[in-house]
């Protein structure tokens, strides 16, 4: 975990803000580029497993640099390299690290440490592990003021208020004093990058900063960026997979691969006439390039004759909450949305984090209880069931999640992982089940002889795939996928969208696909439904939403699409 994450700091307050002034005061304005990395080579477990290979490039003040590439090309890295941050199984074997003329690879930890957060701030990938669980994250803004010698104890906490509000949360005053639990992904990483950026520090080094977050939410944080970049001259290394983010927002491009550095120049020249297959390869994976059964083929809103496979009427979620004097609220997450599934289509939902999305799907799936109206499954009015019915009914529906990392156990191989919703309901012995196993990796293109490995020894796209497999055990009429290609790189994504398209047409699978990434929405949906605030705003072909919208804030949504992107 980061310094600047991390409010359990092992070195006291006041000698970490004396460390800080003393690096600030070494660390003057150089005329040479602001990061210099050279010659980088980076290697886990002593050299067994090389990560980087000679890696250079340059970040001048005030310059967006990109970093690209697919899972495993050794973007993060780089990155974590940078900062210091490199995992005790890792080591830099050779080439140089100089931020503003002093070189920064050498340095002891505690050198280290002051530079972190003061003079360059970092926004990690995944805000579930970067945030302290036990902290309000009011504090743990206003920590990183204090180690660095911002702000006192006193009037650290105003301005981390403050700062939360810059970055695009509502209510900060009220947010500040909530946990990490009782934020979205996106407002999550909100208050990571509100952290990064804290201290106004020369450079950023921001590690898939938007993956969690919707477009306008996106397009907000990178305004953000730009900002300090125009005011502070702060400089960003910004990692990411998002090559419509990386078009829009950066100067220039570092494409990786296997470690090495296989094109960088100006963005506008590497991302429209590339001159490496590799780059060629990453551009022909984006969703807009591409064309998925969805583009080709799109469904009627309903069979001749048939009926939805599921109806959603006027359904509405309350929860009740306290505001800060400890009296009793009420917050309407859904207020009162129709919708419908057909069968074998794809009906995507999209909208802001915070708009009630996910908890809508929750409620499809019988996960959360509605405040009022009502669900049918295949003609069956969901709430009247009865527990073990119910339990029976859900074997016909079934979850990919957002998150490959977290959504598969660490302790179970992978065949034990596809065959466990089989063990759960009975079905098959032994041998059975694992014979279904290694049918189903294989269907979605693994080995059936990865049954035995761990989710840790796969890429963030295998363990996708396996969770796909595993929503298939059952043989499911409904899959719901929220956010299941959002932390994927394009390459991947591109096969995971693939393969949803082909398994919906070999198998008849109806999909509520949840998502932010409005490409992705296009690509893969038949219609589209627009949520704001709990309520669905519009509902249409994907033509009619994306090519003729009749809502202001579909407009908007549309409108921070990334231009490189769209």
């Amino acid at each position: 975990m980061s310094e600047t994450t991390n409010t359990n700091t092992s070195t006291s307050t006041t000698a970490t803000a004396a460390a800080a002034s003393a690096v600030a005061e070494k660390t003057t304005k150089s005329a040479g580029p602001l990061l210099d990395v050279r010659d980088l080579a980076v290697s886990y477990r002593d050299g067994a497993i090389s990560a980087v290979r000679d890696v250079s490039f340059t970040v001048g003040a005030g310059e967006v640099v990109a970093i690209v590439g697919e899972s495993g090309s050794g973007k993060s890295t780089t990155a974590l390299s940078v900062m210091g941050l490199l995992p005790d199984r890792a080591r830099i074997d050779r080439g140089s690290i100089e931020f503003d003329g002093r070189r920064i690879d050498r340095l002891p930890e505690t050198a280290l440490r002051a530079l972190r957060g003061g003079l360059i701030g970092l926004v990690p990938q995944d805000p579930t592990v970067s945030l302290d669980p036990t902290q309000r994250v009011g504090h743990q803004i206003a920590e990183a003021l204090v180690v660095h010698g911002r702000r006192t104890r006193r009037t650290a906490w105003e301005r981390a208020v403050e700062i939360l509000g810059e970055a695009g949360v509502d209510d900060p005053a009220r947010r500040a004093r909530q946990y990490p639990h009782e934020f979205s992904g996106g407002m999550r990483q909100r208050v990571l990058i509100g952290i990064a950026w804290a201290c106004r520090p020369r450079l950023i080094i921001a590690d898939e900063p938007t993956s969690a977050l919707d477009v306008t939410v996106q397009k907000q944080v990178l305004d953000r960026l730009d900002e300090l970049i125009a005011d502070a001259g702060t400089a960003v290394v910004l990692v990411t997979h998002d090559l419509g983010v990386a078009a829009e927002r950066a100067q220039r491009v570092v494409v990786m691969s296997q470690g090495r550095v296989v094109e960088s120049g100006p963005s506008a020249q590497v991302l429209t006439d590339p001159q490496e297959d590799y780059t060629r390869r990453l551009l022909n994976s984006l969703p807009t390039r591409r064309t998925h059964r969805a583009t080709a083929r799109r469904r009627p809103a309903a069979e001749p004759g048939g009926t939805p496979l599921v109806v959603a009427r006027g359904l509405v979620k309350e929860f009740h909450t306290r505001d800060d004097a400890g009296r009793s609220q009420v917050f309407t997450a859904v207020g009162g949305i129709d919708l419908e599934i057909n069968r074998g289509e794809t009906l995507s939902v999209v909208g802001e984090s915070g708009s009630g999305k996910t908890t809508t799907a929750r409620m499809v799936m019988c996960l959360e209880k509605p405040t009022g109206g009502t669900v049918e499954f295949d003609g069956v009015d969901t709430g009247s069931l009865k527990p073990a019915e119910l339990r029976q009914l859900r074997r016909r529906f079934q979850i990919v999640h957002q998150n490959p990392y977290a959504s598969l156990s660490p302790r179970l191989s992978l065949a034990q992982i596809v065959e466990e919703p089989m063990k759960a309901f009975g079905i098959g012995d032994r041998r059975e089940r694992r014979e279904r196993a290694g049918e189903l990796l294989e269907r979605v293109g693994l080995p059936a002889s990865y049954g035995s490995r761990r989710a840790a020894e796969l890429s963030g796209g295998q363990r996708q795939r396996v969770a796909i497999a595993r929503a298939l055990a059952l043989k499911p009429d409904l899959v719901v996928c929220d956010e299941p290609v959002s932390a994927l790189d394009v390459t991947v994504q591109a096969q995971v969208l693939d393969l949803l398209a082909e398994l919906q047409d070999s198998l008849g699978l109806s999909y509520l696909f949840i998502s932010h990434d409005l490409t992705v929405v296009r690509a893969i949906s038949d219609r589209v439904a627009v949520m704001r605030k709990g309520e669905v705003v519009e509902v249409g072909t994907v033509e009619d939403v994306f090519e003729r919208p009749q809502h202001d804030y579909t407009r908007t949504l549309l409108d921070a699409v990334p231009e490189g992107a769209a």
